[in-house]
């Protein structure tokens, strides 16, 4: 390995050695751990930590074929430490800052997504219920009006009809007509009986069904 891939090497792996500072602090911040299960904050902590391994192992493939030396963790150690010491504080202020406005964003998007878009078609579909409740309230006025008007037609086409029958009734025989009006108080009565055991009926065949 010559001396330049050395430093390279080196050189990476402090900016490595920051960048899991950095990755950490993004994960906690992210993760919420005191709201999390403990079997979801395993999980998570084994995929993290096999995420950092694979790109710290791929940085070394690009600077120095993938070569392992001791100062490598060193370096890493180093980058780690600086971060901490020197831009920990800033970081996490500053994504503190960003995550604040995306969230600040998507608040906005949301009312902006509401006021344009939810609302209209809200009043949009109260309108329309209004406008069909308008016309079947018409309709239906329209309607009694038509029956009423029908009914009374009816009457007075039938009323003629009415009055002669009326008038035949009153020139039949009296013995006939005392037949035929026996003969329908009779259907009455039977009609009546027929109502009263109904609800008699009705029992044997519940008392059946529950045999």
């Amino acid at each position: 390995m010559t001396l330049s891939t050395q430093f390279y090497t080196l050189l990476a792996m402090i900016c490595m050695g920051g960048w899991l500072g950095a990755s950490l602090d993004t994960y906690q911040r992210f993760l919420n751990r005191s709201r999390r299960k403990y079997f979801f904050v395993f999980i998570n902590d084994i995929l993290f930590w096999i995420v950092q391994g694979l790109l710290f192992f791929y940085t070394l493939l690009l600077v120095n074929e993938g070569e392992l030396r001791f100062y490598v963790f060193i370096a890493i150690l180093c980058g780690f430490a600086a971060y901490q010491s020197l831009i920990k504080s800033f970081y996490v202020k500053a994504l503190e800052h960003i995550i604040q406005a995306f969230i600040r964003l998507y608040e906005f998007l949301l009312r902006t997504g509401d006021f344009l878009i939810v609302r209209p078609i809200k009043m949009l579909y109260q309108l329309i219920i209004v406008i069909l409740l308008g016309i079947l309230n018409v309709l239906l006025v329209f309607g009694r009006i038509l029956l009423k008007t029908c009914w009374i037609l009816i009457k007075i086409c039938f009323a003629p009809i009415k009055w002669i029958g009326i008038i035949i009734w009153r020139l039949l025989p009296s013995a006939l007509t005392k037949n035929v009006e026996k003969i329908f108080w009779k259907c009455a009565g039977f009609l009546k009986k027929v109502e009263n055991i109904k609800p008699i009926l009705i029992k044997w065949w519940k008392k059946i069904r529950k045999q």
